[in-house]
């Protein structure tokens, strides 16, 4: 964070209720990098929607969308603002395997991909160490699941266990079920999975911005004093 960076977070904060910093403290708390969710040709913009808001509620600050076939779009009224939290990572080139461009990103950053399959082969996400790695969770298309490339190229396979005649979950309810399976794990181990400071104040300011009504022009009338 740059020094003028600073003082415009310090400026801002003066905008913003006590009440609403210790919420901002809380949650940024409790935010990780240590777990993300990779949605993969998710065609149903209520599905995708569901699927962000349960990943802002679960602690989640990225969530990376790749664009191969179907393109991402949003449901307000599922959503809730929810994406306004999070740092959402699209792969949308056209001409290019944007999947093999998500995993790379993310093997080079130290990520374990898991890729969603209700096959018996798969490991239960309840028997993932959520310790030993960051983790990826990747869930496919509504209607053809998981492309080929994934499959080949993840390091495990996952599965929820289930007990009934259906096949498989909705997908904003399997990623939830799994989320909470990790989540729960992280929390109780004796692990830093949290933010660092430095990344911290970014994103508290970048909340401040839009906490605070009218900020942009708050930010250009101060920046104007200190120049």
């Amino acid at each position: 964070m740059t020094d003028k960076e600073f003082k415009v977070l310090h400026h801002l904060s003066q905008f913003v209720s006590d009440h609403k910093k210790d919420f901002v403290e809380k949650v940024l708390g409790n935010r990780t990098h240590h777990v993300t969710v990779i949605l993969e040709d998710i065609f149903q913009s209520q599905n995708a929607s569901a699927v962000i808001r349960t990943c802002e509620c679960m602690g989640l600050q990225d969530i990376h969308i790749i664009e191969m076939i179907s393109k991402y779009e949003i449901n307000r009224r599922v959503l809730k603002g929810a994406n306004k939290w999070m740092e959402l990572h699209r792969y949308r080139a056209r001409d290019n395997n944007n999947v093999e461009e998500c995993f790379s990103k993310l093997h080079a950053q130290g990520y374990k991909i898991l890729v969603a399959d209700p096959d018996e082969d798969g490991m239960s996400i309840h028997d993932v160490d959520v310790t030993e790695s960051k983790v990826a969770l990747l869930f496919g298309n509504e209607l053809r699941g998981v492309s080929p490339y994934a499959l080949q190229h993840a390091d495990q396979k996952i599965k929820i266990p289930m007990y009934g005649f259906t096949e498989s979950l909705n997908i904003s309810v399997s990623v939830a079920i799994c989320l909470n399976a990790l989540i729960t794990k992280l929390h109780a181990s004796a692990m830093d999975f949290g933010l660092q400071e430095e990344e911290k104040n970014m994103i508290r300011l970048n909340w401040y911005r839009k906490i605070v009504k009218r900020s942009d022009l708050i930010e250009r009338e101060y920046l104007r004093t200190i120049q």
